[in-house]
């Protein structure tokens, strides 16, 4: 059990250590005060949760892989049958301060994961309460040093998120990885963050998964994973970008075969990274939250066959996390790859969406054209089931990607007030509000009443309503969620029964207008009244005009600002409603 344990010992150097068949986390950092210490061409292989169980982990697995989430998760927090709850999720690398140095090392055949971040708010343990361990931040402490790292035939590759809270439990999304200048204040700045040279090959689920902010791998390489690399959000969208992937290769399938074992593999020829799902869409980048960013990035060998489809380009399936068209691709090349693939909703490949629909609203903006071939075009998704209202026929349809390729400036309509519902006295500019309001989410374990709550508080806007289905060109489009992409320069009809409804724009160029039908309203809440429908389109603000029981809005979005949350950061809005007399609001 364990192998190098570093416990409240600082600026060691474990180097050039061989270990194997190990139970729990292997290299221990054990309660989150350890820094300085360096972790240097070590090599763990074949670590597991427990000598004769099988492992109960908390992980982003496919539902096709887990057969009771619920009853798994309450296991998993469990320390029955281990030293710890987390080594349920057992870690090759255990690490709970960044401010260690973890340089050329190895993780092979970790049940679980290979190298995992899991950061507590402060030291814990021994350490837990004393004053030494108040002023110690390691969620806010900037990385040392992680380059030159290899994961393989692990469960996931590089696992940076599932903080560890102060009862050893964990959950899938917590507090993130947010280094700041200075830790003690979390209004400080964030600092970038660098992972360099690390490799990932041969993983069941995810070669590297990370949450946080100002993330930048360079000169990574991703081959044989059943998904190469995701990214999350971590200060829920304020900063310039989430992760940026620089310089790296991302591989499909290579010539390593693996070892074939299942009926499914030995007719297909290799390993299968999900043996329970055989089917499963293997992809090269998922784009997940807000915007990630892909630079000079090579992908190879991502080609459909019969026995499962492929994209180097893809999205968290199917997510429900707020989404950005700020996400961006430049400087990729394609060798024996198809470049996007967006699967159709399948229960057995999902493994985040909790009734949300924000998958059906995704996009990514490629700034070259080294994807596309059209230069500043947004990807968008078209799969002939959710296909997004900003799709025209100037799009391009790409059938095997399940997408459309669209020109023009393509932002977010919102269809509630995105500010109404949010708990009273949050002020989502301060990342201490904003973080207060997460930590809600805390250390309960998931799914109980008060964690559906919390989640509900914060994520919801209000309480469920008639349904809104936006037409245009004759097509018509169901919303769920309350959310859409939208193309400038569109006229769009609004079909609802709703008494009143709140439209707004975000992610635009200043100046672009979107025109709205709302057949039965009859008032708008601001903007300006214009005396035709000619008058209208020819505006310049913000306008609207009544003719007979239709009602016609032009919103004319202003300066762009900062998307923090789905989004609370509008460039434009206002709310209309079918009653004259009603007192409504606007903004």
């Amino acid at each position: 059990s364990r192998c190098v344990t570093v416990h409240g010992t600082n600026y060691l150097r474990v180097e050039n250590n061989v270990t194997y068949n190990i139970v729990g986390h292997c290299f221990f950092l054990e309660d989150g005060i350890e820094h300085g210490n360096e972790f240097v061409r070590n090599l763990a292989i074949q670590i597991k949760c427990h000598p004769t169980r099988e492992c109960v982990p908390v992980n982003l697995a496919a539902n096709g892989e887990v057969e009771n989430r619920r009853e798994q998760r309450q296991i998993s927090f469990s320390r029955e049958h281990t030293l710890l709850p987390s080594d349920n999720t057992v870690a090759a690398y255990w690490i709970t301060n960044p401010d260690n140095a973890f340089i050329d090392n190895v993780a092979a055949g970790s049940d679980e994961n290979g190298f995992w971040l899991s950061l507590p708010e402060h030291p814990q343990g021994q350490f837990a309460g004393t004053e030494i361990a108040k002023s110690i931040w390691p969620r806010r402490t900037p990385l040392r040093e992680f380059r030159g790292n290899v994961a393989h035939s692990n469960f996931d590759g590089f696992m940076f998120d599932r903080n560890i809270y102060e009862d050893d439990t964990f959950g899938l999304a917590t507090i993130p990885f947010l280094p700041l200048e200075n830790p003690a204040d979390l209004e400080s700045e964030v600092v970038e963050s660098h992972f360099e040279n690390l490799t990932a090959y041969k993983n069941r689920n995810g070669g590297l998964w990370g949450r946080g902010d100002l993330f930048v791998y360079s000169n990574a390489k991703f081959a044989d994973n059943a998904i190469g690399m995701t990214q999350a959000a971590g200060d829920i969208g304020s900063s310039r970008f989430h992760g940026r992937l620089i310089d790296s290769l991302v591989v499909g399938e290579t010539e390593n075969i693996g070892n074939p074992v299942t009926p499914e593999e030995k007719a297909y020829g290799r390993s299968l990274p999900k043996r329970r799902i055989p089917d499963f869409p293997i992809r090269g980048y998922e784009y997940y939250d807000y915007r990630g960013e892909v630079v000079n990035t090579t992908f190879v060998n991502f080609q459909d066959n019969a026995q499962r489809k492929t994209g180097a380009l893809s999205f968290l399936l199917y997510t429900s996390a707020g989404l950005s068209t700020g996400s961006s691709i430049s400087g990729a090349k394609f060798v024996n790859a198809k470049p996007v693939y967006f699967p159709k909703f399948d229960t057995r490949f999902d493994n985040d969406n909790r009734g949300g629909n924000a998958y059906r609203t995704l996009s990514f903006r490629d700034l070259d054209g080294s994807v596309t071939g059209i230069p500043n075009s947004h990807v968008l998704l078209h799969d002939g089931e959710n296909d997004s209202v900003a799709t025209d026929d100037t799009c391009e349809i790409k059938p095997t990607w399940n997408a459309s390729v669209c020109k023009g400036d393509v932002g977010r309509l919102n269809l509630s007030n995105s500010r109404g519902e949010l708990p009273a006295g949050v002020d989502l500019e301060s990342r201490t509000a904003r973080f207060a309001l997460l930590s809600t989410i805390g250390p309960s374990p998931p799914d109980t009443p008060l964690v559906q709550k919390q989640r509900a508080a914060m994520f919801s806007r209000r309480a469920p309503q008639a349904p809104i289905a936006l037409v245009r060109n004759g097509k018509e489009f169901k919303i769920s969620g309350d959310q859409s992409t939208v193309k400038a320069g569109t006229e769009i009809q609004v079909k609802t029964e709703r008494p009143e409804v709140t439209l707004s724009l975000a992610e635009m160029d200043e100046g672009s207008w979107v025109i709205f039908e709302l057949p039965g309203f009859a008032h708008a809440a601001s903007g300006t009244e214009q005396r035709s429908l000619s008058a209208l389109r020819q505006a310049s603000e913000t306008s609207w005009f009544r003719d007979g029981d239709t009602l016609w809005v032009k919103l004319v979005a202003g300066p762009p600002v900062m998307q923090i949350i789905r989004p609370t950061d509008l460039q434009v809005s206002m709310t209309v409603s079918r009653s004259e007399t009603e007192g409504l609001r606007g903004l």
